[in-house]
């Protein structure tokens, strides 16, 4: 998000502004194996994530903001979204969706963050990094969650198969997805820039697979996205079918223009089999079956069986024989 920035303190180094009361320690002192003292945590706020359009266009509800101040409790803070033990900084101890007065969104609603406590132990090792979060060298971080949906703010469809373009505006509305009911906290990270594909919100579709429509509809924009595994077994399924359907497509072409062409050397023998060949070439499946039924057609009528003594007269009406005796 734009504003997942680490509140800085007015403190450099030492202590931060706000001490640690007896109830935060309570609540840090609840993950912890041994009981920690004031003065052996570096605790400090963060803004987790807002309800504003990000870098890429997308957005959290608000009901979503509630409903990850409870997801993310607890969880750890590392470094780029690299899941690693090593990369483990800080912990989450409270968190709190809450309005920002007399500011709004790009879409012109009111304004709401995900507020965040977090801590670490002062150590040795951990010296220079609270050093860098005190002097704002260190401030910006991103959150990997999932979320159920996203939807199109313009229509409400899945974003990835409504017809908007994320950036544009319809009737006054800017179109953007929204990021709804998350699933999951995972963990947050301090990053170089937020909401980037590289190190950005982390979204997912709560374990589900983009259905083919999704697929191609993203191919066909030709903007980078990532496929899960099952999203690219899916895809090649999807290739080999078409493949499949592409030798048997070959298959039924060939067997029609051979039709054609058996048909065209019957009724047509004054147009020879090159000239024949060539023409049904550039013809379509539809324009080859249109020209194997008209040649059965007047293949029908050229070579239609002929009684025995058939004369080869048109067939008289009983005015025509007129009267005779016998």
């Amino acid at each position: 998000m734009k504003n997942n920035a680490i509140v800085k303190a007015a403190a450099i180094g030492g202590e931060p502004q706000e001490a640690v009361g007896e109830q935060e320690l309570a609540l840090i002192n609840a993950y912890t194996r041994k009981p920690l003292a004031a003065q052996d945590v570096y605790v400090f706020p963060v803004v987790l994530c807002d309800n504003d359009v990000d870098r890429d266009g997308e957005r959290f509800t608000v009901e979503s903001l509630f409903a990850l101040e409870k997801l993310f409790v607890g969880k750890t803070g590392i470094f780029d979204h690299n899941p690693t033990a090593k990369n483990q900084t800080a912990r989450i101890f409270a968190c709190e969706a809450a309005a920002v007065p007399s500011r709004k969104t790009a879409t012109g609603d009111d304004y709401f963050q995900l507020r965040a406590r977090a801590y670490m132990p002062r150590t040795e090792s951990n010296r220079e990094l609270i050093e860098a979060i005190e002097c704002g060298i260190i401030k910006e971080v991103s959150v990997g969650c999932a979320v159920e949906s996203t939807t199109c703010s313009v229509c409400g469809q899945d974003i990835s198969l409504c017809p908007h373009q994320k950036g544009e505006t319809y009737n006054g509305t800017l179109c953007c997805g929204e990021l709804n009911r998350p699933t999951d906290a995972y963990e947050w990270s301090f990053v170089a820039v937020p909401a980037q594909r590289a190190a950005g919100v982390t979204k997912a579709a709560n374990g589900k697979e983009h259905h083919m429509e999704a697929i191609l509809k993203m191919l066909e924009a030709k903007k980078g996205f990532t496929l899960s595994g099952g999203d690219c077994e899916k895809l090649l399924g999807y290739i080999e079918n078409l493949k499949q359907s592409a030798k048997d497509g070959v298959y039924y072409r060939d067997s029609l223009t051979s039709e054609v062409l058996r048909l065209s050397a019957a009724v047509q023998p004054d147009i020879s089999r090159d000239t024949m060949e060539c023409v049904a070439k550039s013809m379509s499946v539809a324009q080859l079956k249109e020209f194997k039924t008209a040649f059965e057609k007047q293949k029908h009528l050229q070579f239609a069986p002929v009684p025995q003594l058939y004369g080869g007269k048109k067939k008289q009406n009983a005015e025509s024989l007129g009267e005779f005796t016998i």
